[in-house]
């Protein structure tokens, strides 16, 4: 009886999933619309929110993180975790789509190509891991505190070394892989809420969970910021989509607690993942990254971005 509930659960929970990820592709291009014109010096710089403040495009991409968000907690109450956040890597083909359209660059066999290929591999992913539904019902303080030190530790080094290195897209890469981090956090956080709500909203409040994902989530908004600052929207975004999922099913099967496959499956999974990363990394050295669209990104009309004085 109770397996026709998890299954229309599942079924819910990838369309929510979807439609968070087309609102997190929205919020990105619109928050690296408006951060383009931002000097460098302005990275990491609480100054960069308050002149972004100001901007209506930007307050339109905080409008797609919120809705984003929602539709993101949603499906995690009906889904599993490590479900849920590896659909979100749609984000990426997504927002390729929507930049080219934004900054008037134009999507090749390559961007196409790597982005069909992600999908694939995607979809191979879910399918040989197939993860049972967790629960945080029964993880222990003890758990609680070590995974999340642990993914705070993670989070801290790669934003100090952001801060080590110069403009580019090394440091947007990193400052990605930094809120991508914050935000499978954030995830987990949510998906321990769930459990909580589940004995009203006066459980809920009175739990932690809810206030940890309020600082969560806007340290990662904000390092999410700082990323697109940094560097270009494909170089930042990338790195940004893959660490989200990966941090989110090492919580879900570490912590939680979900099931997947074992024997081969684990291997084809493997094999599944390298073809998404292969496809993101293809994207990342993308010709976009360089020449007149991407300097249409940069904002700039004449002269080099970084990529160019590099020679990438």
């Amino acid at each position: 009886m109770e397996e026709a509930p998890r299954v229309r659960g599942a079924v819910l929970s990838l369309p929510l999933a979807v439609l968070a990820a087309i609102a997190n592709a929205v919020a990105s291009v619109l928050q690296r619309k408006a951060a383009q014109d931002e000097p460098d010096s302005e990275t990491l710089s609480l100054r960069l929110v308050w002149h972004l403040l100001h901007r209506r495009v930007w307050l339109g991409g905080v409008t797609s993180i919120i809705v984003g968000f929602l539709l993101q907690a949603a499906a995690l109450g009906h889904g599993e975790l490590s479900v849920v956040q590896p659909v979100l890597l749609l984000e990426l083909p997504f927002t390729l789509v929507l930049s080219s359209l934004v900054f008037g660059s134009r999507l090749g066999v390559r961007e196409w190509g790597s982005s069909a290929l992600m999908i694939a591999g995607l979809a191979g992913l879910l399918f040989f891991l197939s993860p049972s539904r967790g629960s945080s019902a029964h993880v222990t303080w003890l758990m609680w505190v070590l995974a999340s030190a642990v993914n705070v530790a993670v989070v801290a080094a790669a934003v100090a070394w952001a801060r080590l290195t110069g403009p580019g897209a090394r440091k947007a890469a990193l400052l990605g892989v930094a809120a991508g981090c914050g935000f499978g956090f954030t995830a987990a956080l949510i998906k321990g809420m769930t459990v909580t709500f589940d004995h009203g909203a006066g459980a809920l409040f009175a739990g932690w969970q809810p206030y940890a994902m309020i600082v969560t989530g806007a340290g990662s908004m904000f390092l999410l910021q700082s990323a697109m600052h940094a560097g270009r929207l494909l170089a930042s975004q990338p790195a940004l989509t893959m660490s989200d999922p990966v941090v989110a099913i090492l919580w879900g099967v570490v912590v939680f607690g979900e099931e997947v496959r074992g024997g081969v499956y684990i291997a084809l999974s493997v094999v599944a993942a390298g073809v998404v990363a292969a496809a993101v990394v293809v994207l990342t050295r993308s010709p976009l990254l360089a020449g007149a669209a991407g300097r249409k990104e940069q904002g700039a009309p004449g002269g080099d971005g970084p990529c160019e004085r590099a020679g990438r």
